[in-house]
C-alpha cells in the first residue's frame, strides 16, 4: 500500500515533467568538448537538448550511487566482520555456565 502511494505521489508527477520537458525540448542542440574552439566539428555533436539533459540526469545518478557505494564501504566491511564473529559464536555452542559465577535470585510471587 505504501509503494503504491509512493508510486503516485512522487514517480508519476516526475514523470510528467520529464515527459513535458523532454516534447519542449525536441530542437537539437550543439554538444561540444572543446571549450577553446566551439567550432570544431570533431569535437562537436548535434543533439535533441532533452537527450543531453536526460543524458547528465542518468550520469548524475551514476556519479551520486558510486560515490555512496564508496563512503559506506567501511560500513559493509564492519557488517562482514561482525557476521563472520557471530557465525563462529554459534558454531562455539553455548557456553557451560560458572558454578562461581554469582546467579539472579529468583523470583517471587
Amino acid at each position: 500500500m505504501l509503494n503504491r502511494i509512493l508510486l503516485v505521489a512522487v514517480v508519476v508527477p516526475i514523470a510528467i515533467i520529464l515527459i513535458a520537458l523532454a516534447v519542449a525540448n525536441r530542437a537539437p542542440a550543439a554538444f561540444t568538448l572543446d571549450p577553446f574552439n566551439p567550432g570544431n566539428p570533431a569535437l562537436t555533436v548535434q543533439l535533441p537538448l532533452f537527450f543531453l539533459l536526460f543524458a547528465a540526469l542518468a550520469l548524475g545518478m551514476i556519479i551520486g550511487s558510486v560515490a555512496t557505494w564508496f563512503r559506506q564501504g567501511r560500513y559493509r566491511k564492519l557488517a562482514r566482520q561482525r557476521a563472520r564473529e557471530a557465525e563462529l559464536l554459534r558454531e562455539a555452542g553455548p557456553r557451560p555456565a560458572d558454578p562461581n559465577a554469582p546467579s539472579l535470585p529468583t523470583p517471587s510471587h
